[in-house]
């Protein structure tokens, strides 16, 4: 096994402050690129989805809750499937009670949404123990026009906005995972963003989900100003 080099504390120090240059100009570059992902335009839901969860069927605008923002976590879990994608569930496993109620204080909610039945999804959400709710698109559009769902029946075949033509193989169809973020503003619902591949190493955090919405963190740093309905203080613990 290869360490790290040994070095004397002032070495180290010496080292470590030139890597501090290194991280301080990364997070000004992501800061700016969380502002600019902020600028992206939107756009208007015109087309009726209806997802059924534990309640029966509701509309896009139903998963919203009372929260002016929706993040959806596409989970990879077909029809034909018994169970959820593992490194799906590795990373739905690390969303805590807290993350979400995180979300709500900013006015943002969370839900997983896969193709496969509503049957299937309480099942492996009961041995899961997740208490995060989950809706089966399955009879709708959504995954398909989202790109969750890659099927050589829809061409061309896009994946994280490319075309992919080789990516299906000999398979017809394919899951894909991914997070879209909505907006909804009165009886209106706009799609702000969507991110795949390694777009999602960020789920887990409360932050990083929230520098993905439109809204941002709705803190008072943040470029452009004006956007959040209500502005907070950078306080981690998301009680203001």
């Amino acid at each position: 096994m290869a360490f790290p080099e040994v070095v004397t504390r002032e070495q180290w120090l010496e080292a470590r402050t030139r890597l501090l240059q290194q991280e301080k100009k990364a997070t000004r570059e992501r800061d700016a690129l969380n502002a600019e992902r902020r600028r992206l335009p939107m756009v208007r839901i015109d087309k009726e989805y209806l997802l059924e969860g534990p309640d029966g069927q509701v509309p896009l605008a139903g998963l919203f809750g009372d929260s002016r923002q929706l993040i959806i976590q596409h989970v990879m879990f077909g029809p034909d499937w018994d169970a959820a994608c593992p490194g799906c569930s590795a990373g739905i496993n690390e969303i805590s009670d807290g993350m979400l109620a995180h979300l709500k204080s900013r006015d943002t909610n969370f839900v997983l949404v896969s193709r496969a039945p509503l049957d299937k999804l309480e099942k492996d959400r009961a041995v899961k123990g997740w208490t995060i709710p989950w809706y089966s698109s399955y009879d709708s559009d959504f995954n398909y026009d989202f790109q969750a769902t890659v099927d050589s029946g829809r061409q061309p075949i896009i994946y994280n906005y490319r075309e992919e033509p080789d990516m299906l193989g000999e398979n017809t169809s394919t899951e894909v995972p991914g997070v879209s973020c909505f907006l909804r503003d009165g009886g209106q619902v706009f799609h702000t963003y969507s991110t795949w591949a390694r777009g999602t190493d960020i789920l887990g955090s409360s932050y990083s989900l929230l520098d993905l919405t439109a809204l941002g963190r709705s803190e008072e740093w943040e470029e452009p100003k004006g956007r959040a309905p209500r502005v907070h203080g950078a306080d981690p613990t998301f009680t203001d």
